[in-house]
């Protein structure tokens, strides 16, 4: 195993929640809307890397991330979905409210895991100011969302399959089973 650079701040170690505003959580942005590149946070070299390329056609709906000072069942700080007006830059920490959680599983060959996604929208958002809750969100982008993760997990020879999505405070309670 390489040996952990100290000369770096462990993002995945950065406080859960905001700490003016309880509120409001934290996400590292990892992989912004509209890019075929997937980014990842390496925690080892404290840097986010290059993962994989998606394939002309498929590209991310939404900034996608991750929730710091979390655990989630596949042993990564729990995934965040950003609903936010323009795409922001990779390892940038971006303060917003739970509206929901996408529940799904994930299974490679014989093993399957929970793999969910929490649903947030920027606290700086003006197009998806009124999203309050994951009721409030279009059928069709949730409907997108679920194609998008199928179709994603497929790539590797995954399967996703969405179990369903509920509100900000289911969202919530998810969140505090994965804090560490």
């Amino acid at each position: 195993m390489a040996k952990k650079n100290s000369n770096h701040h462990d993002l995945t170690k950065l406080p859960t929640f905001d700490p003016k505003d309880k509120t409001l959580v934290n996400v590292i942005v990892e992989t912004p809307r509209g890019s075929r590149n997937k980014f990842a946070y390496d925690d080892e070299m404290g840097v986010i890397r290059l993962k994989k390329v998606l394939p002309p056609g498929m590209d991310f709906l939404y900034d996608f991330g991750f929730i710091p000072s979390t655990k989630a069942a596949d042993g990564d700080p729990l995934d965040a979905l950003l609903l936010m007006d323009e795409p922001a830059h990779p390892g940038t920490l971006m303060r917003c409210r739970l509206v929901g959680i996408i529940e799904g599983r994930q299974t490679e060959g014989k093993n399957s895991e929970r793999n969910d996604r929490l649903l947030a929208v920027s606290e700086h958002s003006l197009q998806y100011a009124g999203i309050k809750d994951a009721k409030d969100l279009d059928n069709k982008l949730l409907k997108s969302l679920e194609d998008f993760f199928v179709n994603y997990h497929a790539l590797d020879k995954e399967t996703f399959k969405f179990l369903g999505c509920k509100g900000a405070k289911q969202a919530r309670k998810a969140l505090e089973k994965t804090r560490r």
